[in-house]
Order: structure tokens, then C-alpha cells, then sequence
């Protein structure tokens, strides 16, 4: 008996090595490894993650983890612009190994991909006419006043949540919706703080906008990768926890968010 459960056992662990080492050779990280190149979705636009500078390059703080990531794995890196309404079905469809583009994590997406750990968080702020100066968000939430975000990302999300009475309007790009209120067009524009502060550094001095940024919500960013690969989230994962240690994260983030020199490379 005790030979027929030592067997069994056995038999039970040498299946189990036989299915971990099915799911590594089938892990999105091993065929990286062994294609020797690291593919990454985003989306350029969206300061100062991703964004093409005067010369047309691909530049932002999430270029630089990427190429940090690349780095690390010891392969090449490629980078494949997409547009915002099909990024995660790229993913889907094998054209990029992972999303690296300012991505808040949500249910909802997290019911399509999985996500690292968050490596940054940002929250929804307003940019708003200099004749809403002393509003509070919900005083700009009235019928008499129009709201503007980007369509299909948080923002509008949260504009539709938290705007009941306002119109709200959405464009394919942030530019095109925080111009709307330089224009006169729109009361008010919902989008990440990031890009908000470095839209009103910019335009402040036309004396035209405010910017409201105290955050209206809490928003962790999150790299994203196909489902059933446990074997990349834990390489991302630890990578993270070491960049944030080692002084590789805090460098970059300096770079992209505590300094300024790198606006003289897109404006």
C-alpha cells in the first residue's frame, strides 16, 4: 500500500513539473527571451508618458521604464504605436507582448488583462475658464455650462459619473479638448494631472485657464499583459520592486516629473 502512494505521489509531482514547465515555455516573457525582442503597445500623446518630441521620437517616462525593462531581460526593445480604442485588442491579438502606456487599472479592463502591480497613480483634475476662478467642480456641474474630456479613457469616465446636470462632450484627443476651453468653447476639461499641470505651465500665462488640482479620484497606473501568463506578471512584478529600490524608478521619475528640460524637446 505504502509503495502504491509513494507511487502515486510521484506520479502527481512529476505532473505538476510537467505543467509548470508547459506554462513557462507557453509565458509571453519566455518567448521574449528567446525572440530576443520586447514589443511595446502605446499610445503617444499622453505627457509625460508617451510622446513624439520635435524629431518625431518616441519619448516619455514610460519609454524610459520600457527601455529599463528591456534592459533587464537582456533583449531589444520595439515600440508599436496604437490608437487608445484598440490598444488592449492589439494586446489580444499578439501584436505587442504588453501595454506601457499610462493605463489605469479598472475592473472593467481587468476583466481582459492582467496588470502588474501599479507603478505610478494619478487622479482627474480640471482645467477651467479663468471665470470659474473659486468654483468648485460641483458648482461648474450645471445645465448653463459644457464639460469636455477624451473619449473612451477615465476621464470620461469620471466626468460622466460625477457630471449630471453639465453637457459633456468628448474629442478623440486631449489636445483637441483642453484646446476647447482655450477657445471658449467648453467651461471645463476632465483629464489625468499629469497632463493637466503641464497644460496649464503652458498656457497660464494667457491668463485664459485655472487649473482645479485637487484630485477628484484615485487612479493607479498599471502595465498590462494577456491573461494566463503568471510567469510575466511575477518578472514585472520584481523588477518593480527593484527599480524602486535601486534608484532606477526614482531617477527616471525625477527626469519626467521633478524636472523640465525635456519640454524643450516637444514645444
Amino acid at each position: 500500500m505504502k509503495k502504491i502512494l509513494a507511487a502515486l505521489i510521484l506520479m502527481l509531482g512529476l505532473n505538476s513539473m510537467a505543467d509548470d514547465i508547459s506554462l513557462w515555455q507557453k509565458s509571453t516573457l519566455n518567448q521574449v527571451v528567446q525572440k530576443g525582442v520586447l514589443r511595446v503597445g502605446l499610445e503617444p500623446g499622453y505627457m509625460p508618458f508617451e510622446m513624439k518630441d520635435k524629431k518625431g521620437n518616441i519619448i516619455g517616462f514610460d519609454v524610459d521604464m520600457a527601455k529599463a525593462v528591456a534592459k533587464a531581460m537582456g533583449v531589444k526593445l520595439e515600440f508599436v504605436p496604437t490608437a487608445w480604442d484598440g490598444i488592449i485588442a492589439g494586446l489580444l491579438t499578439g501584436k505587442y507582448d504588453i501595454i506601457m502606456s499610462g493605463m489605469t487599472v479598472t475592473q472593467e479592463r481587468n476583466l481582459k488583462v492582467n496588470f502588474a502591480n501599479p507603478y505610478i497613480s494619478v487622479g482627474q483634475t480640471i482645467i477651467a475658464a479663468k471665470k470659474h476662478a473659486g468654483k468648485t467642480w460641483k458648482e461648474l456641474d450645471n445645465a448653463k455650462y459644457t464639460v469636455v474630456t477624451k473619449l473612451g479613457v477615465t476621464g470620461e469616465i469620471a466626468t460622466r459619473k460625477m457630471f449630471k446636470k453639465a453637457k459633456i462632450r468628448t474629442f478623440e484627443t486631449e489636445a483637441d479638448a483642453a484646446q476647447e476651453v482655450m477657445n471658449g468653447n467648453a467651461d471645463a476639461f476632465v483629464y489625468d494631472k499629469p497632463y493637466n499641470a503641464i497644460f496649464y505651465a503652458q498656457k497660464k500665462a494667457t491668463g485664459q485657464i485655472i487649473h482645479l488640482d485637487e484630485d477628484l479620484t484615485y487612479e493607479p497606473l498599471g502595465w498590462a499583459v494577456r491573461k494566463g501568463d503568471p510567469d510575466f506578471i511575477n518578472w514585472l512584478n520584481n523588477f518593480l520592486n527593484q527599480a524602486k529600490h535601486d534608484g532606477t524608478y526614482a531617477k527616471i521619475y525625477s527626469k519626467w516629473f521633478e524636472r523640465d528640460a525635456w519640454q524643450k524637446k516637444v514645444m
